[in-house]
């Protein structure tokens, strides 16, 4: 299990090394043709900024190299607002006095008409933690009733256990993404006071259940902003590795998701600008090439517009973070503010204009 490794290393030490980083020994990592995570630490390292050019470059080439000039494309559908959680950074945290609401089955449909009309085959179902009411037993459903009109099908939902997993899997399951948050357990407890998302432990251990589960693909990744943003991707580079050789059959992906505003928000604790966001997601490509990088509509168009050549190989686009935010209630309140607003056409388009195919499914039921 992860939790075994994880134990072998301190937040504080980790982040001391990050720090103390030299030109030298970003130069190194640049240099290196097979990087380690010790490589990883200087390229997310303060002494690369002035490298970011170099980074960049090779973040896109090796991107090229494996994933081709393609963009998937995929669009999340919020199933519920309801959670038990207690979250100090999310619009759905149980303290908040919100209306909540559950989608009905009916009510799917109405949403996958209009999800279906933008052009989606990929759809990520999202909902707050609510065991009982959004349980195993109603995201089984949720599937049921969306599998005929999509060709993948993702999940960002409580964790759950392995036998939970391999069961939504026969209902046509193929990815689940499961973000840490943030990997300094000190900060994690502090953020999530009350609900089963307090436990630290359990939430470390998803991965390990999706990966005996035999899960196509999972997604990893923190809130950027709880924590120092560079530690923290340490943490999931090790994640990742780990998952990586021990689960080889599975596919993964990370996504670097900012805090964004909600009703009454919390401000980050720790800023990442723009071209550090640029230089962690070129780190990872520069230590990882064959895992997926996603960027969602948290981000500015102006940010999204250049990443296409960076190494991201997945977007979000005309994203909506309410329970029936795209026809049943739009007006809902959202989990969070997005940025780029744009619709899925537009987006495509701006893809397209840079050279790149825009892929609207990276999965078929028939390859079954």
């Amino acid at each position: 299990m992860f939790s075994e490794i994880f134990e072998q290393y301190s937040w504080a030490a980790v982040r001391q090394s990050i720090y103390s980083k030299t030109t030298a020994d970003v130069e190194r990592a640049l240099g290196r043709t097979r990087r380690d995570l010790e490589d990883f630490k200087a390229l997310v390292s303060p002494a690369a900024a002035p490298y970011l050019e170099e980074m960049a470059q090779q973040s896109h080439r090796l991107t090229q190299r494996r994933f081709g000039k393609v963009m998937q494309l995929y669009v999340p559908l919020y199933l519920s607002n309801e959670c038990q959680n207690i979250c100090t950074y999310c619009g759905f945290s149980y303290d908040n006095k919100i209306r909540r609401r559950t989608l009905s089955a009916g009510e799917l449909l109405v949403e996958v008409a209009a999800i279906k009309a933008m052009g989606y085959e990929h759809v990520l179902l999202v909902s707050g933690e609510a065991s009982v009411t959004v349980g195993v037993d109603y995201l089984a459903k949720a599937l049921d009733v969306l599998g005929p009109h999509f060709a993948h099908l993702s999940m960002e939902v409580q964790p759950l256990e392995t036998a939970e997993y391999r069961l939504l899997m026969e209902h046509g399951l193929n990815t689940v993404l499961v973000y840490q948050e943030t990997y300094c357990v000190a900060d994690y407890k502090l953020h999530h006071p009350k609900g089963r998302k307090s436990n630290f432990g359990f939430r470390l251990g998803t991965p390990d259940r999706l990966g005996e589960a035999g899960m196509h693909k999972m997604g990893l990744g923190v809130l950027i902003g709880l924590e120092d943003w560079r530690t923290d991707s340490w943490f999931t580079a090790l994640h990742l590795r780990y998952l990586e050789q021990k689960y080889w059959k599975s596919k993964y992906s990370l996504s670097f998701p900012r805090l964004r505003p909600y009703m009454g928000g919390l401000q980050p604790k720790v800023g990442q600008t723009d071209r550090e966001l640029i230089q962690l997601i070129c780190a990872y490509r520069l230590v990882d090439e064959e895992v997926e990088l996603s960027l969602s509509t948290r981000e500015s168009p102006v940010f999204r517009d250049h990443a296409v050549l960076l190494g991201v190989t997945a977007m979000s686009a005309g994203s909506r973070t309410n329970p029936g935010g795209y026809a049943v209630d739009p007006e809902s309140l959202e989990q969070f503010e997005i940025h780029d607003d744009r619709s899925p056409a537009e987006i495509a388009m701006m893809i397209r204009r840079q050279g790149y195919d825009v892929v609207w499914k990276d999965w078929d039921p028939v390859l079954q």
